[in-house]
């Protein structure tokens, strides 16, 4: 039995405070393969590893090399990227909304591939072979790299709605994306906090 997504409300006892800490950070204009800009800046919460592991009931650890971890990611309505459906590195990914309530719309979006018909990578050699690819990187490059931005591709299959202290934690290997920008500011942007975990 293997556990793909937890919602947790309520996440984050002092959100606010750590929404406007957010927003003071750095966020530099960047050429990313999504739409937004992430904070250059971290801030690490304490006992964070050991909360998730409880909620997910494994052990998890900080990913290493951190990439994103630990930062926010400020997305406007007029932002563009390259990517849209992806996977993340590691074991458990985790999305904190802090968009302030009025603001919330979307979510984490999440779908199924209609040519392979399969709703995330394929994880082992069985299911590579069963779907014709001979590695991972072959199948990255037949399914994202070839269909992520082409809607078309995809069927969808389901929207964790954004709202304010909610945590969506995910496997990282499922096929989603962010969904929708918005906002034309930081203040009313779609606003979020990262964690990328590996197992513990």
């Amino acid at each position: 039995m293997t556990t793909s997504l937890i919602v947790v409300d309520d996440f984050f006892g002092h959100a606010e405070e750590l929404r406007q800490a957010g927003l003071r950070l750095t966020y530099p204009d960047q050429q990313g393969a999504f739409p937004g800009r992430n904070s250059q800046e971290r801030i690490e919460l304490d006992g964070l590893d050991q909360h998730v592991s409880s909620i997910v009931g494994e052990r998890v650890k900080t990913i290493s090399p951190l990439g994103s971890h630990a930062k926010f990611r400020i997305t406007q309505a007029s932002d563009e990227g390259r990517g849209k459906v992806h996977v993340d590195p590691g074991y458990w990914s985790g999305v904190l909304y802090l968009s302030r309530p009025e603001d919330c719309r979307g979510g984490t979006e999440f779908f199924r591939h209609r040519r392979t018909q399969t709703d995330r990578r394929p994880m082992n050699d069985q299911e590579l072979a069963k779907l014709g690819y001979a590695s991972i990187d072959e199948a990255h490059q037949d399914i994202i790299e070839r269909d992520g931005m082409d809607d078309s591709c995809w069927e969808p299959t389901m929207t964790v709605p954004m709202r304010f202290n909610r945590l969506v934690l995910l496997r990282p290997w499922l096929w989603h994306t962010a969904g929708p920008g918005f906002g034309d500011r930081p203040e009313n942007a779609r606003f979020v906090y990262l964690m990328f975990f590996a197992a513990g």
